[in-house]
C-alpha cells in the first residue's frame, strides 16, 4: 500500500477510534479500498462500517474480499460471519471454527477481539448477530 494511503488509513482508523460515527469514516474506507484494493486491513474496516451501517449485502461482499485477501485475520472473518447471520446465508459455522483456532494459537488476539466486540455492541446497541458470534467465541 502506497504511503499516502497508510496515511489515510491511520488517520480514518484514528477518526473511528476517537468516537467518529461510522457513517463518517465509512466513505473513506471506501477510498482506502478503492486505491489500494490488495489492503486486507482496509476491506476489513470497511465491512465493519458496513455492518455498522446496516449494509449487510455491501459487507458480505467486503467481508468476503477481506478473508480472501488474509484468510488467517479473525477480524475479518468474524465479519464474515456477521455479514453471513445478517444476510441468512449458510457458512458461518466455518469462520467461526477458524476464529477459535486462531485465539487458540494466539491467545494475545483474544483482548484484541473483545475490544472489537464491545466497540460494535456500544455502537450498535442489541445487535443480535454479533451477540450470537461473541457467545460462540466465548468472548
Amino acid at each position: 500500500m502506497e504511503t499516502s494511503q497508510d496515511s489515510l488509513f491511520e488517520q480514518a482508523m484514528a477518526r473511528y477510534q476517537a468516537g467518529a460515527a461510522a457513517e463518517e469514516v465509512l466513505p473513506d474506507f471506501a477510498r482506502i479500498v478503492e486505491a489500494a484494493p490488495r489492503q486486507s486491513a482496509g476491506w476489513t474496516c470497511l465491512a465493519w462500517l458496513q455492518l455498522l451501517c446496516n449494509q449487510p449485502e455491501e459487507a458480505l461482499r467486503s467481508a468476503r474480499f477481506a478473508v480472501r485477501l488474509n484468510g488467517q485475520d479473525p477480524q475479518a472473518r468474524i465479519n464474515l460471519s456477521l455479514a453471513l447471520l445478517e444476510t441468512q446465508s449458510k457458512g458461518v459455522r466455518d469462520h467461526i471454527q477458524v476464529v477459535q483456532q486462531v485465539m487458540t494459537l494466539a491467545p494475545e488476539v483474544s483482548s484484541e477481539l473483545k475490544a472489537s466486540i464491545a466497540d460494535g455492541l456500544e455502537r450498535k446497541p442489541g445487535w443480535k448477530a454479533l451477540e450470537k458470534v461473541k457467545a460462540w467465541l466465548e468472548l
